[in-house]
């Protein structure tokens, strides 16, 4: 099953547990994770349900550039990292 892993900095805010989906779209597995963890929608995702400008997807080690859509596919044993962007100085 495709697991989805939160960043270190969105734990310290909200519970954000490792999570495994059994969907095998992006969209669909994240979807399973806000059921889940409700909060963690509106961290990850925009009032238009895009990904943040502040976050930054990975599945398998690659970027996922369709930030709207978030239609990749997964693979069972797909990794899914979502990440927030630290700014500061």
């Amino acid at each position: 099953m495709p697991r989805i892993v939160f960043t270190p900095q969105l734990r310290r805010f909200i519970e954000a547990p490792e999570f495994e989906a059994t969907a095998l779209v992006l969209r669909e597995a994240l979807e399973q994770a806000f059921a889940a963890h409700g909060l963690l929608r509106g961290y990850v995702l925009d009032d238009q349900g895009h990904l943040r400008a502040n976050v930054v997807v990975y599945v398998d080690g690659r970027v996922v550039h369709d930030r709207q859509r978030l239609d990749q596919t997964l693979q069972p044993a797909s990794v899914i990292h979502v990440l927030q962007a630290l700014s500061g100085g």
